[in-house]
Order: structure tokens, then sequence, then C-alpha cells
């Protein structure tokens, strides 16, 4: 079974301008002379390979710990798109009409337009993903979140699609149970060569 890391190191990765960058503390260190290793982490739930739920934009919206769990399990299709706006037509040529986990690859740099994030949600989709820190173009990124997570649809950001080429995969993307959060971290991965949700194995 072929299984693909497709998350972002936590410390490392890309933070959003207004978010706090990530600090792992150790609190107990065996080279200091202490019995075991112990540490702290501090961060905000949007860094990284990250999951928004609807409460992060929608009043009395899911929070992540509420998600059925069965969005981030399953079979998921990933689309190479070009560096830019996603726009209307984009998701009538481009986007698959019968999936419903969709991750978008374009090395961060292919962001929602508003109006096309509208005609994705009628796609009828569990969960959309992005190689990007955040889903939506700079002037329309609020309103993309509030369209996605109006209707549900949890969105995965923050993921590394580097190694991955086009094509079906299955999805492992499960949030960190926090009560009340907004958000939450995920490790994500895919599985190609192993097809185990029809029943039979196949190799």
């Amino acid at each position: 079974m072929n299984v693909i890391d497709i998350s972002t190191e936590l410390l490392t990765a890309q933070v959003y301008d207004t978010d706090p960058t990530p600090k792992h503390q150790r609190l107990n260190r065996m080279d200091c002379g202490d019995e075991f290793e112990l540490s702290a982490i501090y961060a905000s739930l949007h860094t990284g390979t990250h999951i928004d739920a609807p409460m992060h934009f929608i009043e009395n919206g899911n929070s992540i710990n509420s998600m059925e769990l069965e969005r981030f399990i399953g079979p998921c299709t990933v689309i190479e798109l070009p560096p830019g706006v996603i726009a209307g037509i984009t998701i009538e040529r481009l986007f698959p009409k019968d999936c419903k986990r969709l991750l978008i690859k374009s090395g961060g740099k292919a962001h929602f337009m508003s109006g096309a994030a509208t005609d994705a949600c009628k796609l009828g989709l569990d969960l959309i993903g992005t190689d990007g820190i955040t889903i939506g173009s700079k002037e329309d990124d609020e309103f993309v979140h509030r369209a996605f997570l109006s209707h549900n649809i949890p969105i995965l950001e923050g993921l590394d699609l580097t190694s991955v080429k086009a094509g079906e995969y299955f999805l492992i993307a499960l949030p960190i149970k926090i009560d009340g959060a907004e958000a939450s971290f995920a490790r994500a991965v895919l599985i190609e060569d192993h097809i185990f949700w029809g029943g039979k194995p196949k190799f």
C-alpha cells in the first residue's frame, strides 16, 4: 500500500499574515537531567495542514468536533490548475462533477473568486482542499470561506501536493478532536494503490 503524506510540517509551514508564529517549547529535557521528554506547542489552529469548520465564518455553524468524520475519509480526486483565479468557467470545464472530495494542486497559487465558490458548492462536495494557505483570492477570501462553510463543506488547507499527480486516490484527513473549535490540525494522507473501499483489495 503506497501512502503519500500530503501534510505540511507544522513548525515550518507558511503562516497566514495575521496568525502567530508557531512555537514548540520543551518543558522537560533528558539532556538536562529530566527523566523524560515533555513538550508544549503554541500555534493558530489554522497553521500548516488544517481543516476549517463552518464555525470559522458562520455564526452557530458546526464546530470541528461536531462534523461527520465520513467527510474526511474516502475516495478523492486531485486536479491540477494553473496559477491565478478560479472562475466559473474553470468549474465548468475542469472540475469533476461526480466526486465528493476534491483537492486542488496549484503550488498554492490558484484561488477561488466569489462566484466560482458558489458554483463549486452546487457540485455536492463533502470536502474541498487546496495546497494554498487559504482557498480564496485576496479580495474574495471571506466570501469564499462563507460560501463553502455555509453549505457545511469543510475546507482542507495547507496541503503539500508537490509529489502528487492529478488523479483518483483515497483520502484520510482526520481533524484533531477539539471541542468547540472553529478549526483543527490534520494529518492528511492519500492512498493510491490499495483500493479497499469497494470491498475487494486491488494491488
